[in-house]
Order: C-alpha cells, then sequence, then structure tokens
C-alpha cells in the first residue's frame, strides 16, 4: 500500500497531468508505455487532482483523457495484491477493505466534481479502465474503442463501481452480462447501451470531445454545476451503500485462492482453474 498520506506528486512518477486553457481542465493519463496501467498510486494522484480542480474557478469543465494507444487497460496484472499483507486472512480482508473505501472516497471526489467531466476514450478500455470512464458525466468514445470488465475471469470482484454504473445506464441485465462474463464491447455496442453518448474516428476523437467540452464551459457555471448536481442526485441514489458492499466483495476475492490461480493463468496464458476458495 502506499503513503496516503503524501500531497506530492515526484517527478518522473506521475500517473496523471493537469493543463487548464479556456475554462477547459484537461486531465492526462500519461502512462502510454504502460497503457496507462491503474494502481493505488494513480489513485492518490486522481484524488490530489480532484481537491485542486473543485475549487479552481478557471475550470468549467473537465476533459479526461489518455496518451497512446489505450485509455487504461486496467490494473497491472504483473503486480496482484497491491502489496497489501496480514498476518491471517481476515487480516489482509480488513486491510483490502479499508484500502478500497479508501479508494472509493477518492473516485467519489472525482465523480462527484461540480464541474461536469467529458471523458474521451480510445483503444483499450478495460476493468479500471472502464470504471473510471463511467465515473465521467459525458462519454465520448473512438470508433476504435474496446470495453470489458475482465475481473470475474481473474477472479476478483468489479471493486471500483462499473458494473454498478452499467446497471445505472443500461440496466442490471447488461451489468450481469458484461461483469459475469467479462466480455468484450465495441464502440458501437457502448453506444447502443447508452454508455457512450458519442463516437468519433479516432483521429477526431481529442477535437470532437474538445469541442464538447468548450460547448460546456460556455454556458452558465451556477446553472451547469446545479444541474449536475441534481442528475446525479436522482441517478445515484443508493449508490453509496452498494459500493460498500462492494468495498466488502472485492476485499474477500482479493484474498482468496482463486485470484492467485486468476494471475498465474493470464501470466501463463491458460485457463484458469477456479475452486472457489
Amino acid at each position: 500500500m502506499i503513503d496516503t498520506t503524501r500531497t506530492d506528486i515526484p517527478e518522473g512518477e506521475e500517473r496523471l497531468r493537469l493543463d487548464v486553457a479556456d475554462g477547459i481542465g484537461v486531465l492526462t493519463l500519461c502512462r502510454p508505455a504502460k497503457l496507462n496501467a491503474w494502481s493505488w498510486e494513480s489513485t492518490r494522484q486522481l484524488g490530489l487532482f480532484a481537491d485542486r480542480i473543485r475549487f479552481e474557478e478557471s475550470i468549467r469543465v473537465v476533459l479526461l483523457r489518455a496518451e497512446g494507444r489505450a485509455f487504461c487497460a486496467g490494473i497491472d496484472v504483473t503486480a496482484p495484491g497491491g502489496a497489501i499483507t496480514g498476518r491471517t486472512g481476515a487480516e489482509r480482508a480488513r486491510a483490502y477493505y479499508e484500502g478500497i473505501r479508501w479508494a472509493h472516497e477518492r473516485f467519489a471526489a472525482f465523480a462527484r466534481l461540480p464541474q461536469p467531466v467529458v471523458a474521451a476514450v480510445g483503444g483499450y478500455c478495460l476493468g479500471f479502465g472502464f470504471e473510471l470512464a463511467l465515473m465521467a458525466d459525458v462519454r465520448i468514445a473512438a470508433h476504435d474503442a474496446v470495453f470489458a470488465l475482465p475481473e470475474a475471469q481473474l477472479g476478483v470482484a468489479v471493486d471500483a463501481g462499473g458494473d454498478l454504473r452499467i446497471a445505472r445506464e443500461a440496466g442490471a441485465g447488461w451489468a450481469k452480462l458484461l461483469a459475469l462474463t467479462g466480455r468484450r464491447l465495441d464502440a458501437a455496442t457502448a453506444e447502443r447501451l447508452r454508455l457512450v453518448q458519442l463516437l468519433a474516428a479516432p483521429e477526431e476523437l481529442d477535437q470532437t470531445a474538445h469541442a464538447v467540452a468548450a460547448e460546456i464551459a460556455a454556458n452558465a457555471p451556477l446553472a451547469v454545476q446545479g444541474i449536475k448536481h441534481d442528475i446525479d442526485a436522482y441517478a445515484d441514489a443508493g449508490l453509496t451503500a452498494a459500493l460498500d458492499r462492494t468495498a466488502m466483495s472485492a476485499a474477500l476475492t482479493l484474498t482468496s485462492d482463486d485470484i492467485r490461480e486468476g494471475y498465474e493463468a493470464k501470466s501463463a496464458r491458460r485457463p484458469p482453474r477456479f475452486e472457489g476458495k
């Protein structure tokens, strides 16, 4: 686990970058060599940027984008466990539960920003990458975008609420189908399921998303923020309690034998042999 008390971002360790111009805060995932793979440190930095953006009057809208050929390919499968240890399985489960609750607080700070968030998604948007995109208010995808929640294939529960947000947007049946199978969606299908609002050619993704962000930024800030808050109050009813259940499910699966088998099978490129323990 990382030092959650730090408030700095060391040079060379940036997971995200913030640039501000013309009322738009462009928040960029900036680890293209790693396909913008997510980590505890990425979560810490997201929380720091959310705190900066929240009270920054010059930012009227946030544009969430990524460098490279993937928006975010999910959690790095070469580093399962996140360095969380414990003397017993129960102690490890408790540590995971609190760690995931801490992460949920960072995600909530981002998802509940007063400013609307427009996500520009191209390439792989898998696992946590999909969950992060679903935290945005408006999603614009390139035609080459690929979405999936593959966690069950690795032996772990969906841990950041992505399945809950899919249920909110597309219905419980689609949330279960996608999360229980781990199957991939192309951009056109994601749009049909209302998980994506607009599509764009890959070479026009940034331009299209920036134009939508600029359109929002040109409107009255108090009205824009009030509209976001009001819609979220309706759409997210019950989300807080559901996320707590999510944290417990994730903590139990993250400390199971099945997750070790899932990661080992993925690394060895063989089918996993899950035993439910």
